[in-house]
């Protein structure tokens, strides 16, 4: 095998972020992830994380807002 081979076959992507909080779903878009495409694990540099953060707990007035229906699988 060659060295690209054992290569992670990781992209650069543009990813939703979605994260709860007291029972409030947030949703990000548009934020800058690598992107393992075998696994859809998502990582994010030291400076994407910082801003998300900052994004989530300053509470500024989103972009939008959307309904989003809950189910319970149990």
């Amino acid at each position: 095998m060659s060295a690209h081979q054992w290569k992670e076959p990781i992209v650069e992507r543009q990813v939703t972020y979605t994260l709860e909080i007291d029972g409030k779903l947030i949703v990000i878009e548009h934020v800058p992830a690598r992107v393992n495409l075998e696994t859809g694990e998502q990582y994010f540099s030291p400076d994407t994380v910082e801003r998300l953060q900052s994004m989530i707990w300053k509470q500024k007035k989103p972009n939008r807002v959307i309904q989003v229906p809950v189910f319970d699988f149990a």
